[in-house]
């Protein structure tokens, strides 16, 4: 006889869980892409992508994960020994390093400190000093950090600018309000394990005129991520080459829901689970990584001193149930974070909160049963919906 499996609760700032319905969506038969029925769900698809990013552009759909995103961003815009601006202020961050200086984009990265947001002048003084800067890529969301950048201010000093400001948004569309168009990106991306909750295995991108007229002089090799051709394709509601039909029948769910929930309550759904989440680590006494600039789309905390964040982590997974995330490279073994995006709840914060409470009790911290829980609940869901 099989056991009954252990109750899971997945609180990783990606994948994030995805929605019963979404999972039924995704279970209906596969169709053949060069079919009427599938250029009518890429439309309704096309549709609520537009309406999300807040944007009048294409919102491209690729069959790759995020990341696939941030290289298209790089090679349709950019040419060899063009300099570019990265803003590296964590794991993402030095991923746009690494992509720029892989097809020999001159770097000039700011350094920013683990858990701070980039100050904006540090941008401009290099913009000033060094005018013929083509781009500025940066993170909204620092998933590794939980730090949010202040993109409205980068926007200001690249609009005006023959500079591009590309954004990765792939933890921050559809969690705060960043409207491409009306803010001034040229360039935002995302992908579908997050806000989206779906699998992993599509990633969105959006240009604005400007990226576009760029990307006719870029040089930079690309076949797969030719963007122009995929736009071309996409426009007639279709796709250059094969794409992942069954998270297509997924997507267009879950942009339903979130367009049904409506935008400014998606926003504020997330930014109160965040401040919920945040408060009850505070009553547990944790500091948080990102104590000036939070995200809402993960919360991370830093330990005491004893703690190690490895074993905690696999304690909650394997005893408890609850998987959350831990730290990267500098962070490894120091924070946990935990994750309020997607399909999240009030109960999913407490269910954080308590699983932390049991972890830290394995491992000698005392802290009064239910603090941690008690703070979070001071953010309440709204009384109706």
């Amino acid at each position: 006889m099989t056991p009954a499996p252990q109750k899971r609760y997945l609180l990783a700032p990606g994948p994030t869980p995805v929605p019963e319905e979404v999972l039924l969506a995704m279970a209906a038969p596969t169709i053949h892409h060069r079919t009427p029925q599938f250029e009518a769900m890429v439309g309704e698809v096309r549709d609520g992508l537009k309406q999300v990013w807040q944007t009048e552009q294409d919102v491209l759909v690729l069959a790759s994960s995020g990341t696939g995103a941030m290289e298209a961003s790089v090679v349709n815009t950019l040419s060899p020994g063009d300099v570019a601006i990265v803003v590296n202020a964590g794991k993402f961050g030095e991923r746009w390093t690494k992509i720029c200086r892989g097809y020999g984009i001159e770097v000039e990265e700011i350094e920013v400190e683990w858990g701070e947001a980039v100050d904006p002048a540090a941008v401009e003084a290099i913009l000033q000093r060094r005018p013929e800067v083509r781009a500025v890529l940066v993170q909204a969301s620092e998933t590794s950090t939980t730090v949010l950048h202040p993109i409205e201010d980068l926007a200001a000093l690249t609009r005006d600018r023959d500079t591009l400001l590309i954004v990765d948004g792939i933890t921050s569309v559809g969690v705060v309000d960043m409207p491409m168009d009306r803010t001034g990106i040229d360039i935002l991306v995302s992908g579908s394990q997050k806000a989206f909750m779906l699998p992993p295995g599509l990633a969105f991108v959006a240009f604005s005129e400007k990226a576009w007229k760029a990307s006719e002089s870029a040089t930079l090799p690309k076949f797969y991520f030719d963007l122009a051709r995929e736009r071309a394709s996409q426009q007639k509601n279709t796709t250059a080459y094969t794409p992942a039909i069954n998270l297509m029948y997924g997507l267009r769910k879950a942009l339903g829901f979130m367009l049904c929930e409506g935008l400014p309550e998606l926003f504020a759904r997330h930014d109160r689970l965040a401040r919920a989440t945040r408060a009850g680590a505070r009553g547990l006494g944790l500091p948080l990584v990102a104590e000036k600039s939070p995200s809402p789309a993960a919360t991370g905390v830093f330990l005491p001193d004893g703690v190690p964040g490895g074993d905690l982590q696999k304690y909650l997974r394997n005893a408890v149930g609850v998987e959350v995330a831990g730290g990267q490279d500098r962070f490894k073994g120091r924070i946990l974070r935990l994750a309020h995006l997607g399909h999240v709840g009030p109960f999913d914060v407490v269910t954080g909160m308590a699983a932390l409470e049991f972890g830290l009790s394995r491992f000698g911290v005392e802290a009064p049963w239910g603090r941690g829980v008690a703070a979070a609940e001071g953010f309440p869901p709204p009384a109706t919906r």
